[in-house]
């Protein structure tokens, strides 16, 4: 690769790309650094194919990635991302470990290794319009409809009842919305969400995967008969991903959605948004039993094991998770990680509830690190399109994918 360019495969999002290209020429006035940065945004497939699929970070193709915590058992078993340790040892990012949540830093060891620095945060979250649930005339209403007051949903079938309660199509207001875009990310968070908020388990008592457990049944069932119902949801939920959800919420199309924490903050920063102000979370749902468990997935940078540039890029990741450049990351609207920017004032008078990252955070649980997670997550993903796209019996659909998984497992 040319060696006067400074490559960066980043997660196609305005505020990632922004406060990246903002990062950089900062970093350069502070250095002197002459190279030319040249970050290339890539939605969620072609980035993993890039990087790992046809070993970008391997050969040199990519001095720096995004990558998020699905792959980076990949990347280490892979030997795709370069050992940070030793640069840590010798010049350690501002405040580290402790200007970070734990929770935000154990995905990228390995072995005494660390192998990535932590740049974009924010657990899965209920987010919801508290002008709608604080109104005096919504709350007489729902009073009125249900012979109880209307509070913030804590369980999933609140949530639907509250959601069909504000489903209104004549005014462009839909009750809710599922991310229900299978993409190998959107679907399988949002198994992962039902069965866990069903005191369900991803593993059995030998650390196997396990698909077809009775909380996963149960889970599957809600999720079907969410997703037909047609009083209650986005009737796009089906091609929204993440980002698109968010933008329906921002654009106040929706009442209520379990997101991550970012499309709750996005909404104050949107110039077009039209719920700024307007806007709190509270903590995931759970059903009949379980509890409201949020579900912990961020984004780190690494460096590719082929960079030419490998001190170059370290000094700039140390230098763009510093405290002022994780803050001017939040204020692009993406989410900053450190503690720090969580209390920060400036950042909390932009987005009032910014102080409850960590509280969430508390309450988060991860998805498995193995280096053949995403095999397993196409699984699921085609398991959750089953259970929504056909009449099929759910517990046959689990069987089946775990007969699989079994496969890939070789159990």
């Amino acid at each position: 690769m040319s060696s006067n360019k400074f490559r960066i495969a980043v997660r196609k999002f305005d505020a990632f790309e922004s406060s990246i290209d903002k990062i950089w020429k900062l970093f350069c006035e502070k250095t002197g650094c002459k190279l030319e940065l040249e970050a290339i945004p890539l939605d969620l497939h072609p980035l993993y194919d890039t990087i790992l699929k046809e070993e970008g970070l391997k050969n040199g193709t990519w001095d720096v990635s995004l990558i998020n915590t699905d792959w980076i058992a990949e990347a280490n078993a892979t030997n795709s991302v370069e050992d940070l340790t030793s640069y840590i040892v010798k010049d350690a990012p501002q405040d580290f470990p402790n200007g970070w949540s734990r929770s935000l830093l154990y995905k990228q060891e390995f072995e005494g290794k660390t192998v990535g620095l932590p740049f974009h945060d924010g657990p899965e979250c209920l987010i919801y319009r508290k002008d709608l649930f604080e109104s005096t005339s919504e709350r007489e209403n729902f009073r009125k409809q249900f012979g109880k007051e209307l509070e913030i949903p804590k369980t999933w079938d609140d949530l639907m009842e509250i959601a069909e309660f504000f489903n209104r199509p004549e005014e462009n207001l839909y009750g809710t919305t599922f991310a229900a875009f299978p993409d190998g990310h959107n679907t399988v968070f949002d198994f992962c969400l039902q069965l866990w908020t069903r005191n369900g388990e991803l593993f059995d008592e030998n650390k196997n995967i396990k698909l077809n457990s009775e909380a996963a049944i149960e889970g599957m069932e809600f999720y079907r008969k969410a997703l037909k119902n047609t009083n209650a949801i986005h009737p796009e939920s089906r091609d929204f991903d993440s980002v698109k959800s968010g933008l329906a919420f921002a654009n106040g199309n929706l009442a209520m959605m379990v997101n991550w924490f970012g499309f709750a903050s996005m909404c104050e920063f949107l110039e077009d948004s039209k719920v700024k102000g307007k806007v709190d979370i509270a903590n995931v749902p759970a059903g009949p039993t379980g509890e409201g468990t949020s579900l912990n997935a961020y984004w780190m940078y690494v460096i590719g094991t082929g960079s030419e540039h490998k001190d170059l890029a370290y000094d700039f990741i140390k230098f763009a998770v510093n405290e002022a450049n994780d803050k001017l990351l939040t204020l692009e609207g993406a989410i900053g990680c450190r503690k720090s920017t969580w209390h920060d004032a400036d950042v909390n008078r932009e987005v009032p509830y910014y102080h409850k990252l960590e509280e969430l955070h508390k309450k988060t649980r991860s998805l498995p690190r193995k280096s053949n997670w995403s095999e397993i997550a196409d699984v699921i993903d085609q398991l959750v399109l089953e259970v929504i796209n056909t009449s099929e019996d759910i517990k046959t659909i689990l069987d089946k994918a775990q007969q699989e998984v079994n496969r890939i497992e070789n159990i």
